[in-house]
């Protein structure tokens, strides 16, 4: 057969998942992605009733970062390795290309917490996963005791007191550069928790109104906040990240923010990467992959080839 490769964009409210990766007899992002391909690509009906597979292939998709249980993507990357043959199939009657038509039939299936931003053919050399260059997450927090708003409820995790944000950006200023995090993130068998971490900081988000006032006009009405407005968030970009990395990073920042661990403890953690039982993950609600950043496409297929190599210190 001769396969095609397309890019996929979506974005997903995480809260009714068990995380990306296709398991038997759990709802996960993948596989309900993946039999929505099926039923479109997979097999249909003759004039007679009786079922028939157009050709023999099942969909995988690979991705640019496996999210866990109850994390969310505002912008989430694949690729899908499709037969010619089954892509022009997805035509039917409509005076459309392929890929079109499978983008709109993909939309109509898909359950409402996964969005199809975009579908597309993919550049010569891309690799959802390893073509990468950066991946952003942002983990919002509601601090200091102050009532939430319900409708953030399943993106925000609530905490009671209030977080010393010097003290954490101190801390996690040391992040900042390539280290293993080890202390911070499940082992992998056969791989390597050595990461390159771009940025790390945690801000307070201004009340800033939605709608803004133009010059010289006077503000009739009340004007509206962003949602966001009022949350504490924490921003990390890096090359990649390792299994539960941002959620335990998370949750040892906040340890230093409320004053139960002081900044060289943390500094302590990436200095010696071992993994025990006070830098564990930390509530995934809060929890956003938020963008994933690709090199030009004359440099995919390099980039690509150099992650794949496994890094050292």
């Amino acid at each position: 057969m001769s396969l095609v490769r397309l890019r996929m964009d979506l974005a997903y409210d995480g809260g009714g998942f068990h995380g990306w990766a296709r398991q038997p007899g759990l709802r996960t992002v993948q596989g309900c992605i993946e039999h929505a391909l099926s039923l479109i690509t997979g097999v249909h009906r003759s004039k007679d009733g009786i079922a028939h597979r157009r050709v023999v292939w099942e969909p995988r998709l690979v991705v640019a970062g496996r999210t866990d249980t109850g994390v969310h993507a505002s912008h989430q990357v694949a690729h899908l390795d499709i037969p010619e043959a089954v892509l022009e199939a997805c035509r039917g009657h409509m005076g459309v290309d392929g890929v079109l038509a499978l983008e709109r039939r993909l939309r109509h299936l898909l359950p409402a917490d996964i969005v199809l931003l975009g579908l597309s053919m993919a550049p010569t050399g891309f690799d959802a996963r390893f073509s990468a260059l950066e991946r952003t997450y942002l983990y919002r927090v509601s601090q200091g005791g102050q009532p939430g708003d319900p409708r953030m409820r399943g993106y925000v995790l609530d905490l009671e007191g209030s977080l010393d944000l010097q003290a954490m950006n101190e801390a996690v200023a040391v992040c900042i550069g390539l280290h293993d995090f080890g202390s911070f993130a499940r082992p992998n068998p056969g791989g390597t928790t050595i990461r390159k971490v771009l940025a790390a900081h945690w801000d307070l988000v201004p009340n800033v109104n939605l709608f803004e006032t133009a010059p010289g006009q006077s503000a009739v009405g009340y004007l509206p906040t962003f949602m966001e407005s009022g949350l504490t968030v924490f921003r990390i970009v890096a090359d990649a990240f390792a299994h539960n990395m941002v959620r335990s990073l998370v949750a040892a920042c906040i340890q230093v923010g409320q004053g139960r661990r002081s900044v060289q403890w943390f500094a302590d953690k990436v200095a010696h990467p071992l993994r025990e039982g006070s830098t564990g993950p930390i509530d995934a609600r809060g929890l956003t992959l938020e963008h994933v950043a690709y090199p030009p496409d004359d440099q995919l297929a390099e980039r690509a080839q150099a992650i794949r190599a496994r890094r050292t210190l």
